[in-house]
């Protein structure tokens, strides 16, 4: 029987917290490291034959008034998530909160020339990085309980160890999280997802197993 592909999970954080990616290959974890550079980050998915990236941060920037379609249909789901700007707007910002979403950006311009963004085209895909959320991810995973922004530990720890995957060297939640983007990048290779938004906003791939109907924000 072969051996599935690996697949990745980042989760981007600001300046000071940094990255973390961590490496699947079915269940196992093949590599977990934080603070390294994109250039790095992208040498170890190189390294371990990676195909699917999931990324946690907006693969494009706002361009109109409406916002992103992506993000309008899964607020539409009841999935809570920060509205991406212009990249102008975020500029001009003197709070430093868009700090990771440049840092963000950064990861899919290093990433895009060897795994290109995804684009929902039906066809074989060989490498390709995507945008995914967290929250969405437990939303649609969780098991028989609402999904509660105040338990997201223990949570997002339970879709991951439901799927196999042993969380012990897990030791944040940011880690975490990057093995959920890896998860579905999984699920991506096995056709198990749902994309919502359009080419020009980007898409944001979440699992389609959905339990949405539970999505809770308290």
């Amino acid at each position: 029987m072969k051996s599935p592909r690996a697949v990745a999970g980042i989760d981007i954080g600001g300046s000071s917290k940094g990255n973390n990616l961590v490496i699947l290959r079915g269940a196992e974890i093949l590599c977990n490291v934080r603070k390294e550079t994109p250039e790095q980050m992208l040498e170890k998915c190189m390294q371990f034959d990676v195909a699917a990236v999931g990324i946690d941060a907006p693969c494009r920037w706002r361009t109109g008034e409406a916002g992103r379609q992506a993000e309008r249909a899964l607020a539409q789901l009841g999935i809570s998530l920060f509205a991406t700007p212009t990249r102008e707007l975020a500029l001009a910002s003197k709070s430093g909160f868009y700090g990771w979403m440049f840092n963000g950006e950064r990861i899919y311009d290093v990433f895009a020339p060897h795994f290109p963004l995804y684009t929902n085209a039906a066809k074989p895909i060989d490498r390709v990085c995507f945008e995914t959320f967290p929250h969405a991810i437990t939303c649609a995973l969780l098991k028989n309980e609402a999904v509660s922004a105040k338990q997201k530990r223990t949570q997002r720890r339970q879709v991951l160890e439901e799927a196999g995957i042993q969380t012990i060297s897990l030791k944040s939640i940011d880690e975490v999280d990057a093995a959920l983007c890896a998860l579905t990048a999984n699920l991506l290779l096995e056709g198990s997802v749902v994309a919502h938004g359009d080419e020009s906003g980007g898409f944001i791939v979440v699992p389609a197993q959905h339990n949405l109907a539970l999505a809770n924000q308290s």
